[in-house]
């Protein structure tokens, strides 16, 4: 956990710019070991939201291909960027087991539903056939996402079987765009219900952030909202989940946690609930998360034996705000 704060401490601030954050993410990888391909771009084109940065171990446990875990930033789909999770990426790959994969994806004030999973499938299509390339295990891929992310990997690991939700993006779309583990942290799941509800229990439908994705209000786009929910897909052919949320998240109501999991439960497939006792939409970055997101993976992925533990976490007290 000290090198995993260390890791925070020294990677890009948010005010810097872009150049400055890619040679603070490259000096802190030659430090832990790691070799970063930036820019890698995914659908065929040079747009900077479409591209995918690969982080590799120097010194790899196996000489077998590596397991890849492909982090998804949240953002409300109208903010973030993949260098968010650098550290983390970083983090994964230093261990030797692993190779992480950060996506970029359009933001919807470039575009609105479905660019976003037609570019995270495309991603995850990139991964496949650049496996040979680095060693990586095509059959073995993960997928991590928070919030907005969350609902990508949600839908990743839902709707491999949707023609409709492939899109044609790049060059390899004869690689599947399936997935074989998900890790949702606070993904909302279902759009016909609301993210959001009042002190009385009521929907608040205005959600710009819902709005964005959709191109209009959730009620108003109905179609559009079932069909981006992963939800909707669920199927027996579904990869393992495990879903970790706040008790009192206020901007993804825990019932999207409990949907997914239920609908999950119902068709067969393996499927964890953690809650975050009174932990609010960011008590997903609690370190016991990422200890249990990882031995799911280290499980799903590396067949290493572990029950993982489904107890609620505590969520860790507010920082008071200095006056």
């Amino acid at each position: 956990m000290k090198a995993f704060l260390f890791l925070l401490l020294t990677l890009p601030a948010l005010g810097q710019d872009l150049s400055a954050q890619k040679q603070n993410i490259l000096s802190t990888a030659e430090k832990s070991a790691v070799e970063v391909k930036l820019d890698q771009p995914y659908a065929g084109n040079n747009n900077p939201k479409q591209m995918v940065d690969v982080y590799l171990p120097k010194k790899r446990n196996s000489d077998k291909p590596l397991p890849v875990i492909a982090l998804i930033h949240g953002g409300g789909w109208v903010n973030g960027d993949r260098i968010g999770y650098a550290a983390q990426a970083i983090q994964f790959a230093r261990t030797g087991d692993y190779a992480a994969v950060t996506v970029g994806y359009r933001l919807t004030k470039e575009a609105h539903w479905p660019s976003q999973i037609y570019d995270c499938k495309a991603a995850i299509r990139w991964i496949r056939a650049h496996a040979k390339e680095y060693n990586l295990d095509a059959d073995r891929i993960a997928v991590w996402g928070s919030s907005a992310g969350g609902h990508l990997s949600s839908l990743l690991g839902t709707s491999g079987d949707v023609k409709a939700l492939e899109g044609d993006l790049g060059p390899n779309t004869s690689f599947s765009s399936r997935v074989q583990c998900v890790v949702n942290l606070c993904g909302p799941e279902d759009f016909t219900q609301a993210l959001m509800f009042d002190k009385e229990g009521q929907p608040i439908w205005k959600d710009d952030a819902v709005s964005g994705l959709l191109g209009g209000n959730a009620q108003e786009k109905h179609a559009e909202a079932v069909a981006a929910s992963p939800v909707t897909y669920v199927s027996k052919d579904d990869p393992p989940f495990i879903t970790f949320q706040g008790t009192k998240d206020q901007r993804v109501s825990f019932r999207h946690a409990e949907t997914i999991h239920a609908a999950l439960k119902k068709t067969g497939i393996t499927s964890l609930l953690v809650p975050i006792t009174d932990g609010g939409h960011g008590s997903v970055n609690h370190p016991e998360v990422k200890v249990r997101g990882q031995q799911f993976t280290d499980k799903v992925l590396r067949g290493i034996e572990a029950t993982i533990d489904t107890t609620p976490i505590p969520a860790l007290p507010e920082k008071k705000k200095e006056r």
